[in-house]
């Protein structure tokens, strides 16, 4: 059930996310606010960082660029980002706790 609820979380993330961009791309005046975060890991295994790294580049309008190399932070590229606070708590309370509760 667990991998079930990771699978419709990624499903509805994907669709928002694509419809954001969408969004974005047809507006007659391109008014983005692209950013790169360094997110801060509660992930540890390979297994788990991989994970949420393709989750996040698989997600319209986010890129995973790097993990640092201790590995408690993942650099993640935002299209449009109105608060660096608001996207790392989307994330730590979406994927990561998904993620921790499927991968532990």
């Amino acid at each position: 059930m667990r991998w079930l609820s990771l699978l419709v979380l990624f499903v509805r993330e994907l669709i928002v996310s694509a419809l954001k961009v969408a969004w974005l791309a047809l507006q007659p005046r391109l008014t983005i606010r692209p950013a790169i975060i360094a997110y801060p890991l509660t992930v540890t295994t390979d297994a788990q960082i991989t994970l949420l790294a393709n989750m996040i580049t698989l997600t319209p309008g986010t890129l995973s660029v790097d993990v640092s190399a201790d590995r408690r932070t993942l650099y993640i590229h935002a299209i449009d980002m109105a608060s660096k606070e608001a996207l790392i708590g989307d994330i730590a309370a979406g994927f990561e706790t998904k993620i921790l509760g499927v991968l532990r």
